[in-house]
């Protein structure tokens, strides 16, 4: 079987082409974005152990797996992330999270206290840490395992994060913070597009019936974790904007607002803890 052929077979059977010649990249032991390549040896036949691999990724993709956890890698904000299922993927729309950070950030000193919450693979934190480096910056998670991996992507990028395990600000009692950011869980427990989402960690996508029981623990948190004048970003669902809104501006924000994702739906909501009470 040659490339070609090898490519025709995996799109006839349902794979999306993009995703069909980075599967053939792995096997075969390139780059997986080096489709030029591939384009330039579909003639190349495929030996026993690069159709071996092919078959093992083939059959991983179609029980639901990630492409970024066949690559192992993800990008993110301009960084290259170490991907598995330790963690989430990260996903381009939360670089939209990342930049109102970085909009909020430039009324701040450059040593602003930061703190990621359920920072998963490391994204969020280190991607503001690649632009602010005098950060003092901190990410958390609940789960060793996500953190392990946090650490993995820090040091392969010489960022120099604190870690800290818990949940939510438990991981950090008593510290106040200029900046709270979280991607968190906020996915309802019934909702049926968790079935495309089962090679991911469930308590990072599920939370409670409605979505929102982490959600409505970091805000209350965050009242009494913030210095006067700070702010905490959310992410949240395609569906939330009002709900996450209206939460904040029960417990005393103010200046809420959200941000748009990529396809235009507000999928970021924050607000500002007031400077004085």
């Amino acid at each position: 079987m040659t490339i070609a052929e090898a490519l025709r077979a995996l799109v006839v059977d349902g794979v999306p082409r993009l995703e069909a010649q980075q599967l053939l990249l792995l096997a075969l032991g390139r780059d997986p974005h080096a489709r030029a390549w591939l384009a330039a040896h579909d003639e190349l036949m495929l030996d026993d152990t690069a159709r071996a691999h092919l078959a093992a990724l083939a059959r991983r993709h179609r029980e639901g797996e990630p492409m970024a956890y066949l690559r192992g890698e993800q990008s993110f904000h301009g960084l290259t992330l170490r991907a598995d299922a330790r963690a989430l993927v990260p996903r381009p729309d939360t670089e939209t999270l990342v930049d109102w950070a970085l909009e909020v950030l430039t009324d701040l000193p450059p040593d602003a206290r930061v703190i990621d919450l359920g920072t998963g693979s490391g994204a969020i934190a280190l991607a503001l840490l690649s632009v602010a480096p005098d950060l003092r910056m901190t990410a958390t998670d609940a789960s060793d395992t996500a953190l392990a991996l946090a650490r993995e992507n820090a040091e392969r990028l010489g960022l120099r994060p604190r870690f800290a395990a818990g949940p939510w600000l438990a991981a950090a009692p008593g510290e106040r913070f200029d900046l709270i950011v979280s991607n968190p869980p906020y996915i309802a427990a019934a909702d049926p597009h968790l079935t495309a989402l089962r090679q991911e960690p469930l308590s990072a996508l599920v939370s409670g019936a409605d979505g929102l029981d982490d959600i409505r623990v970091i805000v209350d948190q965050a009242t009494r974790a913030l210095a006067p004048g700070g702010w905490l970003l959310l992410e949240h669902g395609h569906d939330q904007a009002d709900a996450v809104q209206a939460l904040l501006s029960a417990a005393g924000f103010e200046a809420v607002s959200g941000r748009t994702d990529l396809a235009g739906i507000v999928r970021c909501s924050g607000a500002r803890w007031p400077s004085a009470r």
